[in-house]
């Protein structure tokens, strides 16, 4: 054949490759915008599928004319200009986005399921559980996900499988060295799946960690946000919670019992403040109306302690009430028994044997 009939050649089956490639393109562009029109619609009853499908739109809107060119990169000749590494850059892309597509997915179908449980609810402990599992095992796939296309990718590059097989062979050292340095990642990571399925805590429990109150603001792959009540953010890594102890008020329900402690005086009678801490909780709309109870629970050698306990149906609830009973109760004292609120005594006299000049004995 000659010189010039083999150039023609080529640029005819270059055009003709181009040709099927945009049209290949065009056909998947066309074929995505239906086929997600039909699958929205079909879903609309479906929370969990609906929400998954709006997820995968634009990776598929990637993928699809992708797959196109992939199936015209793979039948074209290869004296196609630089079709290796078209090829190459096409299977790049395709991964990337399986891998686009399956975070997606995963997301979607998470967001699905925390859809179905809503927070906004008088009783939303079966709801934070729920949410507390979906999140910790959404974010759990979404790392296998990553993991493994980027591992697909690597390998399609000849180097990284010679320098993957290069460090196989001496995985002794290599095993020892990755397993210290990923220890925090994977810890976390177990961790994590440990918290999604025991529940040792939930999205807006209340724990106390290392003296500070708060609420469970946000749980990641690798630390938990903990909302202070001051409105600061104390940041936990996920490992801690399995190798420490902590308080959660709010395990199985959120009712809790608050105590209220004041001192008085022994000649202090204790109806009239029984009768004011009855009146505080009733007047308080903070109180569950389970128990309002004013117990002596100290006598020491200077006055009584009292403890009154208080039941609201969350801790903050809790918190104002005792605050109310309180000062309900110092303002009766101060109102009506000034003279009964903790003393100092002492007494003044004269010492036996002192002299007429001796000062008295405070």
């Amino acid at each position: 054949m000659p010189l010039s009939g083999l150039i023609s050649w080529a640029d005819d089956s270059t055009l003709h490759v181009l040709l099927a490639a945009a049209v290949g393109v065009l056909l998947a562009l066309l074929t995505h915008r239906i086929s997600a029109k039909v699958v929205l619609r079909l879903t609309r009853s479906l929370p969990i599928s609906n929400r998954t499908a709006q997820q995968c739109r634009a990776p598929a809107l990637l993928l699809m004319p992708l797959m196109a060119l992939q199936a015209v990169w793979q039948v074209a000749p290869d004296t196609f200009p630089l079709i290796a590494g078209v090829r190459h850059v096409n299977v790049l892309l395709l991964l990337a986005g399986l891998t686009w597509l399956g975070l997606r997915a995963a997301r979607g179908v998470a967001q699905g399921v925390i859809g179905l449980y809503p927070l906004n609810v008088q009783d939303n402990l079966n709801a934070r559980r729920i949410h507390t599992q979906t999140r910790m095992l959404s974010r759990t796939a979404m790392f296998i996900i990553l993991l493994a296309g980027l591992s697909l990718i690597l390998m399609t590059f000849p180097e990284a499988r010679q320098i993957g097989a290069s460090l196989l062979a001496s995985a002794g050292v290599v095993g020892i060295v990755a397993g210290i340095a990923a220890r925090p990642i994977f810890s976390n990571l177990i961790a994590g799946l440990q918290i999604a399925l025991a529940q040792p805590f939930r999205l807006d429990d209340v724990l106390i960690i290392q003296g500070e109150w708060g609420r469970v603001e946000e749980i990641t792959g690798t630390y938990v946000v903990l909302k202070i009540w001051d409105e600061r953010r104390l940041v936990i890594p996920l490992q801690w919670f399995i190798e420490n102890p902590f308080q959660n008020w709010t395990r199985q329900s959120a009712q809790i019992i608050g105590t209220v402690f004041i001192w008085v005086d022994y000649r202090m009678p204790l109806a009239p403040l029984r009768e004011a801490a009855r009146l505080a909780c009733e007047a308080a709309p903070e109180w569950d109306r389970r128990l309002c109870l004013l117990q002596v629970v100290e006598a020491g050698e200077r006055g009584m302690q009292l403890r009154v306990l208080v039941t609201s149906s969350d801790s903050s609830l809790n918190w104002d009430l005792r605050c109310k009973v309180r000062e309900a109760l110092v303002d009766v004292m101060q109102r009506d028994w000034p003279g009964h609120l903790p003393l100092m005594r002492a007494e003044v006299g004269e010492r036996s044997g002192a002299g007429p000049d001796a000062s008295p004995l405070v």
